[in-house]
């Protein structure tokens, strides 16, 4: 068991003497030569390196090692020594003689915690953002990638336009798919759903961020449901989505799930952006009852004539008061945090393409050096992307905006967007238009 080990080294009586003799030395000396023996083996069974943990400190030495349950650095530091000490030392351990233990000091149950935990760690997130091939939505994707704890479903309309985009950017192919969605059609929403759930990945995290805006259209243009596209995309399809996808997040283990929608400042109008013409009014949604179909009713949710940038506005409206209405119905039975946000005013993003030239000519100075509002892509995915995954923001049923020094805080929504009545009314319409009642 402890290898070969030599007659001549373990047993050397003096010459002439018998061991079963009374000669007192001898026997002293081979007790003593044996315990050595018996010492060094035990020593040889251990890790030529063994740290030690006592009251949640380490030390290299070998002082809490024990042989006969003494200290082993004893041994190794005393010479031979009468068998009446090793007794005395015995019975003060309470060790039986004779039992030969090689042991090191345990760890204690705080270290071994801080140990198991230290080991364990926290697989990737996986957050799906629609309109994630440009805009506020890309850069959203972009920043939680490059954290390497997020795997980020980009859901888009344009396949090719989205792997392209991701590439510019430079996300990490791991760090990222790409799933066909088009909001404008409730079919592919639908097929969108089921074909995430086919992919086997958790949800931990949904972000509603795609959005269309027609500010310069004078006639209305429509959904694949016959909806006008402006809430057909923005809302329906969104409300839509987020319902289906509404149990994925619910058995989601992740430590936060949340569901955020992108709000506007445009449609408060507790603001001066606000309160810029055409203002957001819901009205009594009697054109959302009729269809928004421009043929039985109006293609405006108040029912009045269309306009492109109104379209919009409302639609934001419908998008804070959803997230409310979430909030409100989900939020205590499901710990899911539902939030919305107003990152600051991209004046560069491509959301104004439809607008006239001057505008965009104009509008990003304007933002920059008289209203101080504008904030680039990147800042804005930056704070989108602390509302994913930021610890302080996980207070549910919150209107997010910043401040000039980047710092978050709760925003006040007008009262159209916090109208708890209008909210459930608004919720109950939806579901029929999109087919969930």
């Amino acid at each position: 068991m402890f290898g070969q080990v030599r007659r001549s080294n373990l047993i050397r009586p003096c010459r002439g003497t018998k061991i079963a003799g009374k000669s007192t030395w001898h026997i002293f000396s081979f007790t003593n030569q044996i315990s050595s023996f018996m010492a060094l083996q035990a020593a040889s069974l251990l890790p030529a390196t063994i740290t030690i943990h006592k009251e949640a400190k380490s030390s290299a030495s070998l002082k809490e090692t024990s042989v006969f349950g003494v200290p082993f650095s004893t041994h190794l530091k005393t010479e031979l020594r009468s068998p009446l000490a090793i007794g005395q030392e015995l019975r003060k351990k309470e060790v039986p003689a004779g039992i030969i233990r090689a042991q090191t000091a345990a760890t204690t149950p705080a270290v071994d915690q801080a140990a198991s935990q230290g080991k364990k760690t926290l697989r990737k997130g996986t957050v799906i953002i629609t309109g994630a091939s440009s805009g506020l939505g890309l850069a959203t994707a972009k920043s939680l990638a490059e954290t390497g704890r997020w795997h980020v479903i980009m859901a888009c309309r344009n396949f090719l336009k989205a792997e392209k985009a991701a590439k510019s950017v430079g996300i990490a192919k791991e760090n990222y798919a790409i799933m066909h969605l088009d909001l404008a059609s409730l079919d592919s929403v639908r097929q969108f759903a089921d074909n995430f759930r086919r992919s086997g990945r958790p949800l931990d995290v949904l972000v509603c961020n795609a959005a269309v805006y027609l500010p310069t259209a004078k006639e209305p243009t429509y959904t694949a449901e016959g909806f006008e596209l402006s809430v057909g995309t923005n809302h329906l399809g969104h409300f839509l989505l987020a319902r289906l996808l509404l149990d994925d997040l619910k058995q989601s283990d992740y430590p936060s799930k949340r569901l955020i929608i992108v709000g506007s400042i445009t449609g408060n109008t507790n603001t001066l952006a606000g309160n810029v013409p055409p203002k957001a009014n819901l009205g009594d949604l009697r054109g959302l009852v009729g269809g928004l179909n421009g043929l039985e009713s109006s293609p405006m949710i108040d029912g009045g004539d269309f306009d492109g940038a109104k379209a919009y506005k409302d639609s934001k409206v419908c998008n804070m008061l959803t997230m409310q209405e979430l909030h409100r119905r989900y939020h205590e039975e499901t710990g899911i945090t539902f939030a919305s946000l107003y990152p600051g005013c991209i004046a560069t993003t491509g959301l104004f393409r439809e607008h006239i030239p001057l505008f965009r000519l104009l509008f990003p100075p304007f933002q920059k050096y008289i209203t101080r509002g504008y904030v680039s892509e990147e800042e804005a995915g930056n704070r989108l992307a602390q509302v994913v995954s930021d610890p302080s923001l996980t207070k549910s049923g919150v209107y997010w905006s910043w401040n000039k020094n980047s710092d978050s805080f709760e925003n006040q929504l007008s009262k159209e967007a916090s109208d708890a009545e209008k909210a459930q009314k608004l919720w109950e319409i939806s579901e029929k238009l999109v087919g969930l009642a």
